[in-house]
């Protein structure tokens, strides 16, 4: 674990940039940046676009460590360069704390949740993130329904993966996610924050890990799991928000910073000017920079 990235990831103000789109996502990404699936004909073509996409945010003038503490990438992003650099070195050396998502997506909905599918050669994965410069991990799961059995099982297999993040060197992200639309959505906060500190409270004096949340119904729900000294930050997901509406949520809750992925790109095209485009991006980050730091 590298020291001085933990230490910027616990105290410095910001906010984390998800670029990490990946699998069935992909072409809805690209299609909303404006560039069409007759642009590319197979899957490495389409990861090719969308690293150009990428490539094209993270050398932006806009896209600095001044407000942006972390990147959170694919697997295929973290195997490709940027400027001749690979990407994480690349950001690391903007002072950018880079982020690998290693899990593969979603099983089907069980007990009112979808867990996260198996991860085939995790180890090797977690040694490639080693060798790639990688600070820490992302993995997700989705809780669609009040259902105690499911939340209890997604948080312990979250934990259970966390763990092992951990015991390769690296900063697992446990991300729960709550659908946003779920009805007795504050219920489902209230039981998973609960069953994430029983979690902690069993997790070693050394073992940091990070939580990446939907903002939750009722303000600083989550806020007592910042305090908590395994606790690195409390990261929020924008979930289907707008950003404006993301923002306006996030101001409302202490010691919760902003981890955005559509709602950071969302008004990012292929056929804009640099100008156009990096004027874009810098409105994007000020906003949700301002979120993250400045609270109501």
């Amino acid at each position: 674990m590298n020291e001085a990235q933990l230490d910027r990831m616990s105290n410095d103000p910001g906010f984390i940039a998800a670029l990490d789109q990946s699998g069935g996502s992909t072409p809805k990404a690209l299609k909303d940046y404006g560039v069409d699936e007759d642009a590319y004909s197979n899957e490495d073509e389409m990861f090719g676009k969308v690293h150009e996409m990428r490539t094209r945010i993270m050398t932006s003038p806009a896209f600095t460590s001044e407000k942006i503490l972390g990147a959170i990438l694919f697997e295929n992003t973290m195997d490709r360069e940027v400027e001749g650099e690979y990407t994480a070195d690349y950001l690391a050396n903007k002072g950018i704390v880079p982020f690998l998502k290693i899990d593969k997506g979603l099983a089907e909905k069980e007990n009112g949740v979808q867990l996260m599918k198996d991860i085939p050669g995790l180890d090797d994965l977690l040694a490639r993130a080693n060798d790639r410069n990688i600070f820490g991990t992302k993995e997700r799961s989705n809780i669609l329904e009040l259902n105690e059995e499911g939340i209890k099982a997604v948080v312990a297999q979250q934990f259970d993966l966390a763990k092992k993040v951990v015991a390769a060197g690296l900063v697992p992200i446990i991300e729960p996610e709550v659908n946003i639309n779920a009805e007795d959505k504050a219920a489902i906060e209230e039981i998973l924050r609960d069953e994430i500190k029983a979690n902690l409270d069993q997790l070693g004096e050394n073992d940091k890990v990070m939580l990446k949340l939907t903002i939750p119904t009722v303000a600083d729900t989550y806020r007592e799991l910042a305090a908590h000294p395994n606790v690195v930050r409390v990261v929020a997901l924008s979930g289907g928000y707008s950003r404006d509406k993301a923002n306006e949520l996030l101001k409302e809750n202490y010691d919760m910073i902003a981890s955005f992925s559509r709602a950071l790109a969302a008004e990012l095209r292929y056929a804009q000017t640099d100008d156009e485009f990096n004027a874009l991006l810098q409105d994007a980050i000020d906003t949700i920079y301002d979120a993250s730091v400045n609270k109501v």
